[in-house]
Formats: structure tokens, sequence, C-alpha cells
């Protein structure tokens, strides 16, 4: 994509002021320009003098704005970022203009276009599960964590004996969990990672029984290709994988070969970050590229944020706030908070008392867009989306004339 194009997510003048500060925006700039900032604001990345230039010119035509580094008017640096802001009208019409313009901006025209019509649409598709189908888009997806472990920070040792976990699987379906999501292996923060055997041999019975007679889709939450592999060839539908198929080289040709839907997570081993939202987007395209350079289809592809992994807890807020930006990619969303330690350091509140904030983030989380809640709780947090997707999943600005 040019020079890194993204969308920002702007309410507010603060919000707006801090983005101008970014790029380095003259201060009697910032203040001309912050109001024209809450419109949409798409940001690119090191963009080259001229072309920046052009960019600038062409907004101010149509009516925005594009913010540029102060030295750009005195030709004082080679290349800067810049925020186009401009209402939708006048993006599209720019995205026109720069068709026949050098400088690579015939590219940022293209992806203008591919670009806008992300933003302002979550992606519907039918998704294979490998002969079950989920319809994402038409409501929001409440998949059922089964932790099969000893050591899991909500529920560890509470399912290691399989006819209790059936028995909680069962429960969680009838709760109306959409798909099911095991895992043999615990993430916890400092977990001790296992051998790919032994967390196989603690997926094995559980997942041998539901593949018979469950009647939603079997994800199995792991980042071992070999235990990925057995899953898939035991039945199960879908794989989750916390690195986002950049820790084991063979996860994404495995998966590739089954034709099964892969959750990708954004993971890193430290909480340093230049630019957060940036390096998150950066992550989970390079995955994406990933997965379809070894098979796994397009409408295959579900992204996660990945909250609670490799980033502090005010990292996690400022991802939490900022999702809708992840739906530059296009692809289904999900996202985890249930129970995470995110709450529990912001509310100094134990995992047995998480319940109600992790309903208000998967609640905050739906409005962003978000396709799919990965949570221990089904039932309440099942209550909690059908509320919200009868306000949010509506043809919204049409007078209503019911009877």
């Amino acid at each position: 994509m040019p020079y890194n194009m993204r969308w920002l997510k702007i309410e507010n003048l603060q919000q707006a002021e801090k983005a101008l500060i970014q790029i380095g925006v003259d201060t009697a700039g910032i203040n001309y320009m912050k109001g024209k900032a809450i419109t949409r604001v798409i940001k690119l990345d090191k963009v080259r003098l001229a072309a920046a230039h052009i960019l600038k010119q062409e907004m101010l035509s149509l009516g925005g704005d594009a913010a540029v580094h102060r030295e750009v008017v005195v030709n004082g640096i080679s290349e800067t970022d810049v925020l186009l802001m401009g209402n939708e009208k006048q993006l599209k019409r720019l995205a026109l203009k720069l068709r026949a313009q050098p400088f690579g901006l015939k590219g940022v025209a293209e992806a203008l276009n591919q670009l806008l019509p992300k933003v302002n649409n979550s992606p519907s598709l039918n998704l294979d599960c490998r002969g079950k189908i989920l319809e994402l888009g038409s409501k929001t997806m409440i998949m059922g964590i089964l932790n099969v472990t000893p050591d899991s920070f909500s529920d560890g040792g509470m399912f290691l004996n399989h006819e209790y976990a059936l028995e909680q699987t069962e429960s969680m379906v009838t709760q109306g969990a959409d798909l099911i999501d095991i895992g043999g292996e615990s993430t916890r923060p400092g977990y001790v990672s296992i051998s790919a055997e032994e967390e196989w041999e603690r997926l094995k019975p559980i997942i041998t029984e539901l593949v018979k007679g469950c009647p939603v889709p079997i994800s199995v939450d792991t980042q071992k290709a070999e235990v990925a592999e057995k899953a898939l060839e035991a039945g199960v539908h879908m794989i989750n994988d916390i690195w986002g198929l950049q820790k084991d080289p063979k996860m994404a040709k495995i998966i590739g070969q089954y034709k099964a839907p892969i959750v990708i997570m954004h993971n890193k081993n430290n909480t340093n970050y230049d630019n957060l939202m940036r390096e998150i987007i950066e992550f989970l395209s390079q995955s994406i590229d990933i997965a379809l350079d070894n098979g796994i289809s397009q409408n295959q592809i579900i992204i996660d944020p990945g909250i609670g992994f490799g980033k502090t807890p005010e990292q996690n807020m400022e991802v939490l706030s900022r999702l809708e930006e992840l739906k530059i990619l296009g692809f289904p969303i999900l996202l985890g908070v249930s129970r995470k330690s995110v709450i529990g350091r912001t509310l100094d509140i134990p995992v047995e008392q998480r319940l109600e904030p992790t309903i208000a983030l998967g609640t905050l989380g739906i409005v962003a867009g978000v396709d799919i809640l990965r949570v221990h709780d089904v039932l309440e947090n099942k209550k909690a989306a059908l509320m919200v997707d009868q306000i949010i999943r509506r043809k919204r600005g049409v007078d209503y004339e019911g009877k």
C-alpha cells in the first residue's frame, strides 16, 4: 500500500491536535487545521516532498486539507507524513484527481478507492469452517472458551476431566455459543511452554468426542503446527494462532492444506513501539500475506488485535479505543478481552469480578465493528451482543414505519 496508508480514528479536538503534533505541523497550523480533522482522516507515512505538495494543493482545492510537516513549505526535508482531512465526497474526488498525477500518486488513488469502502462497512461473508458455515456480518458471533489446562489464568484445572469439558461445551452451545475455542496450553502472562506432545494429549480426548456431534464449529487455540495438524486431521474446523502464523514456519502451510479458517492475532515479545497501531496493522498485514501465500483463502482469515499480548495495560486501552482502524485490512475482527488482566489492573479487581467490564468492552468492540467475541461467560455476553446488534446491525438514518 503506497506510503503505508491507514485510517485514523479522530473524534475530538484533543485527538486531532495530538495527531497533528506527531507529524510536525507548525503551531499556528495546528490551531487552524484541528477542526478540519474531525471528518475522515487518512494518514500516509513518508511521502516524498513533491507528492506532499500536490496532495496539499488538491485537498485545499476540494475544500478539505492535508497536514504536513512544518519544513515542507521551505523544502527543508525530503519526505513527510501526511494527514488527509476531508469528508467522504472530498476523498473520493481526490482519488479521481490523483489518477493522472506522478510521484506514485496513482497508487495513492487506487489505495484510497480500496480503503474507503472498508472503513465504511464491515465485511459480510459466509465463513466456511470445513463444512460448517458461519454468516459473519449478520450478527455478532460468540466464541466460547474451553481451556483444558491446569494453569490458565481464569479457569485453569476446571475442565481437565474430559467429561466436565464435554458438559461445559454443551452448556456453552445451549447458551448461544456460535463456535467453541479449545486450548491445551495456557498463554497467560508468564506462562511456561509445554511440548506439542503434552498439549495434544490434553486436547485429544475432548476433540475426539466433540467432532462426533458438536453442532457448532470447533476451533483449536495453538501456536504449534504439529498440534494444529493433529487437530485438523481429527476433524476440527478452525485454528486460532496467537502468533499470527509468524512463529511456527509450518503453521500456514498445514492450515492451507486442510482448507481451514485461521484467526491471526497480533503478538510481540516486548512492549516497545514507535507507533502502536501502525505496527499492529503492519504485523497483521504480514500475517495475511503469509496466509494467502500458503493457500488459505481470502474469506477464511480473521484478525485479532491481541489484547493482553505484547502490550502494557495503557497500550491495550489505546488499541481498544481505536479498534475501528483495523477495518482498513478488510477482514472480520475477533476480540478477546474476557476476564483479562487489563481489566484487573485497570479496576484492581480479581478474575471472578470481571464479568461486567468484559461485557462493557465487548459492547464497545461491537460498536467499533468487531464480528466475534471470544468469552468465558457465554450467556451473559450473548444477551449483551443480541441487544447491541439490534441497534448496530440495522439500516440507520431511515424513518421507521412500524405498525
